[in-house]
């Protein structure tokens, strides 16, 4: 039985300008590795209404699972809650639980929860808090979209909080070999390995150093006697030691 599936969705100009790094996506995906769910696709978009719908619902509709990562924040462009309600028909307000825990907490640091904060409480009908042990505003999973913070601790932080509420599969284990050989060289054996070995997944990664070339030969898969087996016959077939 194949793992369950997963899709990204970062949110955010500040990715697409570049002001911003998305260390989100590598976070998850490391995450989602361990607990056997296979992270198929990731997505940036815009701080747009439409796009975002757009994306949460073609993603939500070909992947198990669907998380976000930015725009649940107090500012005007934090749109992300109205927009994947939206992509699911539901209506976005206030909602008591949320609100409650943002006056609380910033009743505790002596600000005031003004109407810019009282944006985080907003949530879609229907609904399930993301508990956010970092700065309280939560995420929420809708569907089987988990909308979370894009700030990068608040991120991990939900991912840990959302990650044993899921059925995963068998976690994907994976050995490299370095090589100094080019790719040129590798590809006949590396192309004939991966066609006989089909529930191994094979890739090379190039690199250079110091004018030296050579390439990672990475070998992936659940099973990992089998892993072993197969890096052993491509270092025999290049002719090289495993590391």
């Amino acid at each position: 039985m194949p793992n369950p599936s997963a899709a990204m969705l970062v949110i955010g100009d500040e990715i697409l300008s570049g002001r911003t790094k998305d260390t989100n996506t590598h976070h998850l995906a490391c995450a989602l590795t361990g607990v056997g769910i296979d992270l198929l696709e990731a997505r940036v978009v815009l701080d747009e209404h439409d796009r975002i719908v757009e994306a949460v619902q073609a993603l939500s509709a070909r992947y198990d699972h669907v998380f976000t990562s930015g725009g649940i924040g107090p500012t005007h462009d934090d749109i992300t809650a109205d927009a994947v309600g939206a992509a699911f028909g539901a209506h976005v307000d206030l909602r008591d639980d949320a609100r409650d825990l943002l006056a609380a907490h910033y009743a505790s640091e002596g600000k005031e929860f003004n109407e810019a904060r009282k944006r985080m409480a907003r949530i879609p009908e229907g609904a399930t808090l993301i508990d956010n042990p970092v700065s309280v505003a939560p995420g929420f999973i809708l569907g089987n979209v988990h909308v979370m913070a894009g700030v990068p601790k608040v991120f991990h932080a939900m991912v840990a909080t959302v990650l044993p509420l899921l059925s995963g599969g068998q976690p994907l284990l994976s050995q490299t070999l370095k090589v100094h050989i080019g790719e040129g060289d590798i590809a006949g054996p590396l192309g004939r390995l991966a066609r006989a070995n089909p529930d191994v997944s094979l890739g090379s990664y190039p690199f250079q150093n110091d004018g030296v070339y050579g390439s990672n030969l990475v070998a992936r898969g659940v099973d990992a006697n089998r892993v072993t087996v197969v890096v052993a016959q491509l270092a025999k077939e290049l002719g090289v030691e495993p590391n």
